[in-house]
């Protein structure tokens, strides 16, 4: 059956469709219920009559794609082409787009599902397993019988390369993170047996493989002349390693079939294009096929189009970023079979301060800084369309909900300007004729750098309006191109920005761990390192807990950054479509096996 081909989406059932976090980042989910017409809801819990538990968790740990009547082709709307393969790369670093794609055609090892939970992917594994805590030693048995879709073995071999290619051992491969993989020493003991040896503990190691890390080492064999992966060292040749590096970073992008097989349900159609990528059944797959015939991705940036579009069948599901106008819109379909949800999602967003200016160095500024944003007139403006029972964001850690959470910025972030002059007067700062602050000769004048959506820019503007009135000279500036240069070389000093609280001893350890990597903020506090390498470390969840928690209070007593809202997601969906439920970070795809498509 080509695109074209594809039957219009029938109305019977409910599901829904999801819409993606801003910057990059981000991470949907689908839910289900029965309804004999669509409605706007909230099910933080999977709700209603949904189940809260995938169809393929066996309930001990593992998942097993799970046995789904054959159903129609799903068609996908979603903001952006697919454009990697190899989503792990630093030039690709995790695109949510990409990952949309790849969720049903690379096996994972883990599967982490819309209740945050890592399930072993049994279809693929027989065990991962800790085997030995001093040192730390992790072992992956993998099935014999797993194929990629060109018929060759799924093995130690793609292990063997996503640990390479993601273990900073050598400088020939660009991934864009190496947590974790970075303390990993690692070899094949057999074609099915994968051994990590870690030179410290880390108690998050079934997380190293998220994601699609897994890829054909034998593509790359092939396509490079290298005889055999497993032998490379980062003691290698130069020229050895610089050819598999060359691949692995650049020629799985694009669209090439022949060197992009499937390890998972469904593979891709030759008739993928720039526009429209397609996916069909993986004949080779190990498991119980997927129950969509097809599912077809196809770009859509006009919140208009894609309302349209699932009014007339046209899609089956949308994501698209949250929008107040856009939401409005999806909610007006409800009388013509098409549900919208929304949802408070992990990502948030927040404003960092550069601690190596002169501005932010200082303690008073930063708390007066604090002191004159109001929030809830950001979340107002900003959120309340699309989730009107949004609150601001009291963490830089947890999110509410978590059983550690607790609101540490209300006291501190009060939307008093008056407060925030008070503070500044205490600490020496004399306001000018112009109604700017300065001290010393230094005026309190700073830029907010932001990537140059509308949505930003609209919220930097209304914190310049509130802190205008406390003395302080603020400059929107907007770097649609190069945000993340100008912020990794230093080059801001007050950034907004969104990132994901999933996971969180990852999201905290990276920005705010004085070798952090992404601690471009040049912060450091002995305690709050102490307290995340403790959460790197230990295997306990409570302790792993009381020790974020504990960093979460650091950061709030140091105001390094300034925590604003959880960015909503909000998904419509044709209720054709059963048997998906709640959010994953990966998007609304990551069980897309388990729908059931009337």
């Amino acid at each position: 059956m080509t695109p074209e081909g594809i039957p219009l989406l029938r109305t019977s059932r409910c599901i829904r469709l999801l819409i993606r976090l801003l910057a990059g980042i981000i991470c949907l989910l689908l839910a289900t219920t029965s309804c004999s017409s669509a409605r706007e809801t909230d099910r933080p819990d999977g709700g209603g009559a949904a189940s809260t538990q995938a169809r393929g968790d066996s309930g001990d740990g593992t998942y097993r794609a799970p046995k789904v009547p054959p159903g129609h082709a799903v068609v996908i709307a979603h903001g952006a082409p697919f454009s990697a393969y190899n989503n792990a790369t630093a030039q690709a670093k995790h695109n949510p787009d990409n990952d949309l794609v790849l969720n049903q055609v690379l096996a994972d090892p883990f599967i982490l599902d819309g209740n945050g939970k890592l399930l072993l992917n049994s279809d693929v594994l027989l065990s991962a397993e800790l085997t030995s805590k001093d040192p730390q030693v992790v072992t992956y048995k993998i099935k014999p019988n797993v194929r990629w879709s060109d018929g060759q073995p799924w093995d130690c071999r793609d292990f063997y390369l996503a640990w390479l290619a993601g273990s900073g051992s050598t400088p020939y491969f660009k991934p864009a993170s190496t947590r974790g993989l970075d303390r990993v020493t690692a070899e094949c003991r057999d074609n099915n047996t994968f051994v990590e040896t870690y030179r410290s503990p880390y108690a998050d190691w079934r997380r190293n493989y998220l994601q699609h890390a897994i890829l054909p080492a034998h593509i790359l064999e092939q396509e490079t002349g290298i005889s055999n992966v497993t032998a490379l060292r980062p003691t290698s040749p130069p020229e050895e390693l610089k050819k598999a590096g060359d691949f692995w970073n650049g020629k799985w992008n694009d669209f090439d079939l022949k060197t992009m097989p499937a390890s998972g349900p469904y593979q891709f159609d030759s008739s993928t294009s720039s526009t429209r990528t397609v996916l069909i059944r993986n004949s080779a797959w190990v498991g119980n096929p997927g129950g969509p015939a097809m599912l077809v991705f196809t770009v859509v940036t006009d919140g208009a189009a894609a309302a349209a579009g699932l009014t007339n069948r046209q899609f089956g599901v949308v994501q698209l970023p949250a929008d107040p106008l856009l939401a409005d819109r999806l909610r007006e379909l409800s009388a013509r079979g098409v549900t919208f949800e929304t949802s408070d999602g992990p990502t948030v967003e927040h404003l960092d301060l550069n601690l190596a200016g002169p501005l932010f160095k200082d303690p008073v500024v930063r708390a007066a800084f604090a002191q004159c944003i109001d929030r809830n007139k950001l979340v107002d403006e900003l959120v309340r369309g699309v989730r009107p029972e949004a609150q601001p964001l009291g963490s830089l850690v947890f999110l509410p909900g978590d059983a550690k959470y607790e609101d540490l910025y209300s006291g501190k972030m009060v939307a008093d300007p008056r407060k925030a002059q008070v503070t500044l007067e205490r600490g020496g700062w004399v306001l000018g004729s112009d109604g700017v602050y300065s001290r010393a000769g230094q005026r309190l004048s700073f830029a907010i750098s932001h990537d140059g959506s509308s949505a930003h820019s609209q919220e930097v503007d209304l914190i310049r309006e509130q802190c205008r009135q406390a003395g302080m000279e603020i400059a929107n500036t907007a770097n649609p191109n190069d945000l993340d240069e100008a912020v990794s070389q230093g080059r801001f000093d007050v950034v907004l920005t969104a990132s994901s609280r999933i996971p969180r001893a990852w999201s905290a350890a990276d920005h705010y761990d004085s070798k952090g990597t992404l601690n471009y903020q040049h912060y450091s506090n002995p305690a709050v390192d102490t307290a995340l390498g403790i959460a790197e470390t230990e295997y306990a969840e409570p302790t792993q807990l009381d020790a974020l928690a504990q960093a979460d209070r650091l950061l709030a007593d140091d105001l390094v950054s300034l925590p604003l809202f959880q960015v909503p997601i909000m998904w419509a969906y044709a209720n054709n479509i059963d048997t998906v439920y709640r959010q994953a970070p990966d998007g609304v795809t990551w069980n897309a096996n388990e729908w059931n498509v009337s």
